[in-house]
């Protein structure tokens, strides 16, 4: 006979507490016992509940724990956050992970949390847990194709279709609808305002640049037009993923009699070493929207850039559209043409970056490749995995943002379609194009930033900052793959680790091998290196190309969703007027406003990068390497601010502690 204390531990969340009655039993090695006394639930968040049982027979250590949840009226779900257990003579508790709802009359079996693999023992209690577990989730998380030819989603058709453990927490739930609400009142209120007003210059801009901004924001609104601020655009602003060092003159670069000069500049740079590129040629050809009964346009520019000493990036010329029969030497804009030629010029490109950047590298490459990591971790991996106990932190959330993005901002009818000349179908057209160039080495940012040429660059400050974390993460991960793969073979040999890898590459990407992604796993290195790519993916990148956006795009005229005139072929005629009649109106500028602020604004219950309160690990070690993680972070952020501290421009976007553990928003 031995005494148990327990403890059960109610979830943080709004509406987490239940009414309800808990039945619990303790199975060990060898024996099981049903506890006599049935835990009364409180709703209260956060509660700990605890008692002591004496059971009569030895349980020896333990394996599991069972609990069923009974309702006499309501049936209440209950989040449980984990039980621990510490029996007779046990030095240490022995912890029991939950962290999910649990509802209905169901026994929910939970293993103790000793990281552990798949065995060959049929025999073995922990391998029959984990193939049930998996026929379990299997028949929950579905695969679904939003799309022909782009990657497959979860198959939820709705909110309320997705498992209750993957959506939104009350508080978080409440804030999302709230800010949609405010945003919709706050859009009607500028739009109304300014009906008495002419929209007829820059500056009436102005008039609806209030609200919740940044003090970025506010800088970018003061020198949106100057060639600098352009620039560095492309190192640091919401898409540094684009500009690309130059080899050669691009071949669409068509220079026309008389611009002989331009021509030897461009040399000079190349030779140099200092001329750079950005080419928006996935856009040509794609069809243009119709807002409101009005044609909007699209351009596919091309910028050429030169870095000076100091590090600034200025641009030399720009091609806002690429050579066609029907032009085969497109007008260049240069630096020295009319002011208002040479903004208009520069405003197309911005425009395009915006489409691009939102398109391609932040709902394809971020939102899309979450999901397909989030979705397969669920199908693939039992909750013992050390490997699933590791990223499951980093897909919180993740398949309830993107559900709704399908139904409220990339659906028929939905936000792209209102304020986007990408909207009307183009934006799917252009992921597709985006997808066939989606390789492996572009999430990896030692391989992505080499391959653009853009290492060893001091005032590229996304790439020194996406380098040094990615380093941490990498050192975060080996820390935790080393503990439970002793060797390569290991690693091969691991049958739920390598049907997860060719979930993701052939079923999720729809078969990326052909694009670098692997098929399976020989080595601890690569596998490493994949599960960096997937939590830097999943935090880092995404602050990066997320939250970036509320100090660029809240001053429209710097990012325009949307162009209301197709390019100028001339220079000489560009005026105001042109420009105006270009850029967005008043209704659309409200509204990407509103929904900058809806994507980007910080979250309620935010969990910093290698914060997560949950501890689905037990045992010292792997503890220790996620406070060294966290060391890491903090002596990462101390070297931010300092940097920061220094610059007229400070690139806060990668500091630890503003970058969430997952995709959330």
């Amino acid at each position: 006979m031995g005494r148990y204390r327990i403890h059960v531990a109610t979830g943080a969340w709004l509406l987490s507490g239940s009414f309800n009655r808990v039945q619990l039993w303790l199975v060990g090695e060898r024996g099981e016992a049903e506890l006599e006394l049935e835990l009364q639930l409180r709703p209260v968040r956060g509660q700990v509940e605890e008692f002591e049982q004496d059971v009569p027979q030895d349980l020896g250590p333990l394996q599991f724990v069972k609990l069923r949840k009974h309702h006499s009226l309501v049936d209440n779900a209950w989040f449980c956050d984990r039980i621990t257990v510490q029996g007779p003579g046990a030095l240490e508790e022995a912890a029991f992970p939950c962290y999910r709802w649990v509802q209905g009359e169901g026994v929910l079996t939970l293993p103790e949390g000793t990281a552990r693999l798949a065995g060959n023992n049929t025999l073995d209690v922990f391998q029959k847990h984990r193939e049930r577990e998996l026929e379990e989730r299997q028949q929950i998380y579905c695969w679904a194709t939003w799309k022909e030819g782009l990657p497959m989603t979860i198959a939820a058709g709705s909110i309320d279709d997705l498992p209750p453990n993957m959506r939104f927490h009350e508080q978080k739930r409440l804030d999302y609808e709230w800010t949609v609400t405010a945003g919709l009142m706050e859009m009607v209120l500028k739009y109304v305002y300014t009906l008495p007003s002419p929209w007829k210059r820059l500056e009436d801009f102005d008039q609806i640049f209030w609200g919740q901004k940044t003090a970025m924001a506010e800088k970018v609104h003061q020198r949106w037009q100057d060639d600098e601020l352009f620039g560095y655009q492309f190192l640091n602003g919401a898409n540094p993923m684009l500009l690309r060092r130059s080899t050669s003159l691009p071949s669409r670069l068509v220079l026309p009699s008389g611009m002989e000069e331009l021509q030897l500049q461009l040399e000079k740079e190349l030779q140099k070493g200092s001329l750079f590129e950005a080419d928006f040629i996935l856009l040509d050809g794609i069809p243009a929207n119709v807002i409101q009964g009005e044609q909007q346009y699209l351009a596919a520019p091309l910028v050429m850039l030169k870095m000076e000493p100091s590090g600034k990036l200025l641009p030399m010329v720009i091609q806002i559209q690429p050579p066609s029969a029907s032009c085969p030497t497109p007008p260049l804009f240069l630096p020295s043409d009319p002011p208002l030629a040479w903004l208009l010029a520069k405003t197309w490109v911005r425009s395009s970056d915006f489409l691009v950047h939102e398109t391609q590298y932040h709902l394809l490459n971020i939102h899309m490749l979450g999901e397909v990591i989030a979705v397969a971790t669920m199908r693939c991996l039992p909750g013992l995995h050390p490997v699933f106990k590791l990223l499951i932190p980093h897909t919180r959330y993740t398949m309830d943002i993107n559900t709704r993005a399908r139904n409220q901002l990339i659906s028929d009818g939905g936000i792209f379609d209102k304020v986007r000349s990408t909207g009307g179908g183009g934006h799917v057209q252009l992921m597709r194009r985006a997808m066939a160039q989606l390789t492996y080495r572009s999430f990896c940012p030692p391989d992505d930033l080499a391959d653009r040429g853009l290492l060893g660059i001091p005032s590229a400050l996304y790439a020194h900052d996406a380098l040094r974390l990615w380093e941490i993460i990498a050192r975060y991960v080996e820390g935790i793959v080393h503990l439970f793969y002793h060797g390569d073979d290991i690693v091969r040999g691991d049958p739920e680790l390598q049907a997860w890898c060719r979930e993701i590459t052939e079923v999720g990407l729809c078969q990326a091998q052909d694009r670098g992604f692997p098929v399976s796993f020989q080595s601890r290195a690569q596998l490493c290196h994949f599960l960096t790519m997937c939590i830097f993916t999943c935090s880092a990148q995404h602050a990066a190309v997320n939250q970036s956006q509320l100090d660029w795009y809240f001053w429209v005229p710097n990012a325009p969703s949307s162009m209301r005139m197709p390019p100028p072929t001339t220079k000489e005629d560009v005026t105001m007027d042109t420009v105006m009649g270009s850029l967005p109106n008043v209704w659309q500028t409200s509204l990407q406003m509103a929904s900058t602020w809806l994507l980007c604004h910080p979250q309620p219950d935010k969990v910093p990068l290698g914060h997560h309160k949950e501890e689905y690990f037990s045992g010292p070690e792997p503890k220790a390497v996620l406070r060294q993680f966290q060391t890491d972070l903090d002596k990462l952020e101390k070297e931010i601010v300092a940097r920061n501290e220094q610059l007229d421009l400070p690139y806060e976007h990668l500091k630890p502690s503003l970058i969430e553990n997952s995709i959330t928003i």
